[in-house]
Formats: C-alpha cells, structure tokens, sequence
C-alpha cells in the first residue's frame, strides 16, 4: 500500500450520463490539486473531477470538466455549489478549471451530492 496523494483506487461513478470523479484528499495542499485534477481528467478522457482537500484544517477545493463537456457543464459551477455545501462562499476560473476554499471538510460529502444533483439536471 502506498501512501501520500496515491489516487488510483478511485473511480469515476456515472451521474446525468457523465462520468464524475469525487474524492477527498489528505495531505496535498490547494496547490498541488490542479495538477491532480488535470490527470484525473486525462484518465477518465470524458467526465469531471472534483477534488476536495484537507489542508491544514481548511478545505481546498479544485474541479475540472474535460473540454467536450464545457459546452454544458463548468468547474465553476461545480467548485461553488461544493464551496458553499463546504461553508465557504466564491470560488472561480474557467469552464475546464476552478478552484475554491472553505473552512473545513467536514461536509465533503455533501459537497459531493450536491455536485451529483447539479449533474443529474
């Protein structure tokens, strides 16, 4: 068993007929996760990912959406519906890339529903 940002027994679950990648992170910070998404992206070929991390006690959140899904569905969306599940409020960047921030992971999964329901639509 590895340690560290090790990634690879997640995978992706289908919602509204794309594939979405959701996991919580331990020990990344907020800059190392647009890399990660990057390659969760790369791996699904089709789909979004949504990364939340525990850094420092304080939530980072990254989300990415491969380019032939932009048209219909944007990182920025999907980062501030999880920030605001998270607590926190904003978050920002492009329709393939956006981050966010909130105060605590606690509600990481509800984070993770919501982004499903956001899908399902």
């Amino acid at each position: 068993m590895s340690g560290g940002a090790d990634t690879a027994a997640v995978e992706p679950v289908m919602v509204g007929g794309k594939a979405l990648l959701a996991q919580v992170l331990q020990g990344v910070t907020g800059r190392d996760l647009p890399a990660l998404v990057d390659a969760h992206k790369a791996k699904i070929g089709s789909g979004a990912v949504l990364l939340i991390a525990d850094a420092d006690g304080k939530a980072a959140v990254a989300a990415g959406v491969t380019d032939d899904l932009t048209a219909n569905l944007s990182a920025v969306d999907i980062v501030k519906i999880a920030v605001a599940e998270l607590g926190g409020k904003g978050g920002g960047g492009r329709a393939d890339m956006a981050q966010g921030g909130a105060k605590s992971v606690e509600l990481a999964e509800a984070a993770i529903a919501a982004v499903k329901t956001l899908m399902e639509g």
